[in-house]
């Protein structure tokens, strides 16, 4: 049911002999020469201009909600804008306070007419975006991780960013160590991780099992039916290749792809993948109606949340679990995936 040796080697050959507790890559010295160590990129602010898009829709209605104040307290007074102040101080309440930290189960169905019969109703859980040491982002996994468990899916993908903060990195271990499926649980790198510490991130990815997919790719196979999974470097901070991520994989194969960055779909699909499953984009985390996303990382404005389809290759970006503690109608996210075969209903 299982092909072992290339998805087995790549989970426990990176850490013989490792120690169990996780500080550093310089603690664990037969970890070090293990792995491939990137070059550690200059540390890059997140909320940096150049990395953001940011919808003018939302300006015009600061400018609106502005405007709205300024005639009431003309015409109503000052208990009318003591009113609009309370309403304003619920809703920055509710979004700072609450959804932050109420993450939801997402269940969603994809169809594939050349989905192999074998794969009908395979289930792939996929975490991604949990920015490990900023706020609500360990107790965010760590009920995302148990529903992975009580779900049980077939296989698990991991898509990116788990650290938040440098101080993050040691969490990865004993809150994905728990993460069990028969396909295996697979990660790639986001821009995020290069920031914090590559190197650091896929020790702790090694040290719980988890291997780092970065321009590679694994046969699996499941009720008799090969499918191919392959991961992409980031293409924020990282180097992503194509032609390395699909070596060997038959022109003909099914074949799924991780990638952080929802943007680089269009190349994706270019090369033949079915499903490419991303994150990045926490699905702009404010929201409203008519005005969709406040803002959307770079690489990440396309694409925004939820199921695409880009040219003939289907998309699903996960609002991610973490970032910034800040949503408004964009809960946190741990999701389910379900491949069916034939036309969607």
């Amino acid at each position: 049911m299982l092909s072992t040796p290339d998805r087995i080697d790549a989970a426990l050959d990176l850490v013989p002999g490792a120690e169990t507790e996780f500080t550093s890559i310089e603690d664990h010295s037969a970890l070090a020469g293990l792995l491939p160590l990137p070059t550690r990129r200059p540390k890059r602010n997140p909320l940096d201009p150049a990395h953001l898009v940011y919808a003018p829709a939302w300006f015009r209605l600061a400018a609106l909600a502005a405007g709205v104040g300024a005639l009431g307290l003309r015409r109503l007074g000052w208990p009318a804008v003591a009113g609009m102040g309370a309403i304003g101080a619920a809703g920055m309440f509710y979004a700072t306070r609450f959804e932050p930290a109420s993450p939801t189960l997402e269940h969603v169905t994809l169809w594939f007419p050349e989905l192999p019969a074998g794969l009908d109703r395979l289930r792939i859980g996929q975490i991604t975006d949990p920015h490990l040491g900023l706020r609500y982002t360990e107790q965010n996994l760590a009920w995302a991780v148990e529903q992975l468990r009580r779900e049980q899916p077939e296989l698990i993908a991991v898509t990116g960013d788990l650290a938040g903060l440098k101080a993050g990195v040691p969490q990865i271990v004993p809150l994905l160590s728990p993460l069990r499926a028969p396909l295996g649980v697979y990660a790639v790198p986001g821009n995020h991780d290069y920031w914090e510490g590559l190197s650091d991130v896929q020790a702790a990815l090694g040290l719980a099992g988890i291997p780092l997919l970065m321009n590679r790719n694994l046969r699996l196979r499941w009720n008799g039916a090969d499918f191919w999974l392959a991961g992409i470097d980031d293409i924020f901070d990282g180097d992503p290749n194509f032609a390395a991520a699909c070596a060997g994989i038959p022109s003909q194969a099914f074949k799924l792809l991780l990638a952080h960055s929802p943007d680089i779909a269009v190349d994706a699909a270019g090369h033949g993948f079915a499903l490419q499953l991303s994150g990045h984009s926490h699905g702009g985390h404010l929201r409203l109606p008519q005005l969709g996303a406040f803002t959307h990382p770079r690489y990440g404005a396309r694409y925004v949340m939820g199921h695409y389809r880009v040219g003939s290759m289907q998309l699903y970006v996960s609002r991610g679990l973490g970032g910034a503690p800040l949503r408004l109608l964009c809960r946190p996210e741990v999701t389910i995936i379900t491949l069916r075969r034939g036309l969607a209903r």
